[in-house]
């Protein structure tokens, strides 16, 4: 790697880094579900295209997402906790059964059935959150 690339790199890995360190919680979340969906896409890709190592690599990462999830949920805190907890589990088991059978379908299902829906309806409660927390910054004046 050339002197400019690894600098590029530092300074895309360093971006990276103070994008995630200054991102508030409701922004980070959408971050998350934005990477799983592209996990997913890029595992059904990579299983298209033959290549079940790199759809493993995908789905791994997107596992991992979701136990992340999981894992700060105050499953407690609301009413609808335990159902997502629950969402969560079962997505969990989706995405191990597509990754040890190879099955694209399965992963479709699941992004366009379930982390898709999800993804925008954080993003929506994430943007009127933000829109909230401006107009008690204002005053209320919008």
């Amino acid at each position: 790697m050339t002197a400019t690339a690894q600098s590029r790199t530092f300074s895309s890995n360093r971006y990276v880094e103070n994008s995630l360190a200054t991102a508030s919680p409701a922004t980070l979340l959408v971050m998350l579900w934005d990477r799983l969906v592209l996990d997913l896409q890029r595992a059904e890709t990579a299983l298209g295209e033959g290549d079940r190592a790199g759809a493993g690599t995908q789905l791994r990462h997107a596992q991992d997402i979701v136990v992340e999830l999981q894992s700060s949920l105050k499953a407690d805190a609301w009413e609808g906790g335990p159902g997502l907890s629950s969402l969560y589990t079962w997505l969990l088991q989706e995405l191990l059964g597509a990754q040890l059978k190879g099955d694209a379908a399965r992963i479709t299902a699941a992004r366009t059935g379930i982390v898709e829906p999800l993804a925008d309806a954080w993003r929506q409660a994430a943007l009127q959150h933000l829109a909230n927390g401006a107009d008690s910054a204002a005053g209320g004046v919008a």
